[in-house]
């Protein structure tokens, strides 16, 4: 089964650590949101399977949408695709925007499962982040959430910024931990060129991230967490053993997928397309039937190395009879060497590998060793 992705382009604010599209610039959502519909009509045949495993509302902030903008498009969606029976229906929300109002009509609508954009419960840190909420509300969102019904939360948390030592991350941690909520996505805060901590970091305004530190924040949320009955599944997300997300991880599986709006990505086994990176042009391009996407058919190393660098990130890991059978001896061959080079990073069992803790702290880099070999 397949998941569909819809990317909503617009935030209040700036945050001052993203690089995600969006724009604080509304005026144009209604038009978007048809474009949104236009783009289903013309590429629901792009999944071979039309029965939906999940529909993820991401962005942005989706909850800057109104109850009838949700309605069109999830409408739309089932004009095409079949709702699995476990159908998960995720929305991304910030605190500021949940009321009861917008949790009843989310529930309306069937969304079961809400990504609460919460970052800290510090107030200063919040301020830093030019994040809309405040930590009162970052407490509150999700006891209106448990009262409303939702019973599959997730929140968001960043770790690493100047705010956090070691015991205000400890006492984030015990925070989390009494709310009593499913899921939990924690990011490194990195700082990207572009960005308002970017452009401050390159003034000297700023100070570096402390590697050494995030490292410890890592490990120590992964102990917490893993202590209290979660799974940590992947690198940045744990969830209690029946809540483990199942869009993000059917990404990570390597299971098709649809991206709808300006950004979105879709993946469907042999090529990967991705659309146009401005609302504007986005808009105008459906409007005038003009192309609004580039493709690139993925060769046999393009998917070699996807399956790793996805895999990697999952306890799930890789499997060395699916890499000889889907890419060959000679991958399998690159595959038992790095492994061999490696092994203090990697647990195996029997043809499975995966990375240990410690081995997730250089994912990306244990992941290029492969890769290097492959063109080499």
């Amino acid at each position: 089964m397949s998941g569909i992705y819809i990317h909503i382009p617009y935030c209040k604010k700036a945050c001052s650590y993203c690089d995600f599209h969006f724009s604080t610039n509304l005026n144009n959502k209604p038009e978007l949101v048809k474009s949104l519909l236009q783009e289903i009509d013309l590429r629901h045949n792009y999944l071979n399977n039309n029965t939906l495993q999940s529909v993820y509302f991401g962005g942005g902030t989706p909850s800057l949408l109104s109850f009838d903008e949700l309605f069109q498009i999830l409408n739309k969606i089932k004009q095409y695709f079949k709702f699995d029976n476990a159908i998960e229906i995720t929305l991304e929300c910030n605190p500021d925007d949940i009321t009861e109002e917008s949790l009843n009509n989310w529930l309306k609508l069937g969304i079961n499962r809400l990504s609460v954009g919460l970052q800290s419960f510090n107030n200063d840190e919040l301020l830093w982040m030019n994040r809309a909420h405040n930590a009162e509300q970052s407490l509150n969102c999700i006891e209106f959430a448990k009262k409303a019904g939702f019973k599959n939360i997730s929140i968001d948390l960043i770790y690493g910024s100047k705010f956090q030592t070691e015991n205000t991350w400890l006492s984030t941690i015990d925070t989390l931990l009494k709310l009593n909520i499913q899921h939990v996505s924690a990011y490194n805060l990195t700082i990207e060129n572009g960005t308002l901590l970017g452009n401050a970091l390159k003034k000297g305004k700023e100070p570096p991230i402390n590697d050494d530190f995030c490292a410890w924040q890592f490990e120590k949320l992964s102990d917490k967490l893993t202590n209290d009955g979660f799974v940590h599944y992947e690198i940045s997300n744990f969830g209690l053993p029946n809540f483990i997300a199942v869009h993000n991880s059917n990404y990570w599986k390597q299971k098709p997928y649809l991206g709808i709006g300006p950004s979105a990505h879709s993946y469907n086994l042999d090529s990967r397309q991705w659309n146009v990176k401005s609302n504007a042009n986005y808009i105008q391009s459906l409007k005038n039937k003009k192309p609004f996407f580039e493709i690139e058919t993925l060769s046999i190393e393009n998917k070699f190395n996807e399956y790793i660098f996805t895999g990697l990130r999952t306890i799930w890991g890789c499997n060395l009879n699916d890499i000889n059978s889907q890419f060959g001896e000679k991958y399998l061959d690159y595959c038992k060497s790095v492994l061999t080079k490696h092994k203090e990073s990697f647990i195996q069992k029997e043809n499975n590998f995966s990375l240990t803790t410690s081995g997730r702290l250089i994912a990306d880099k244990l992941a290029s060793e492969f890769f290097y070999l492959i063109k080499n």
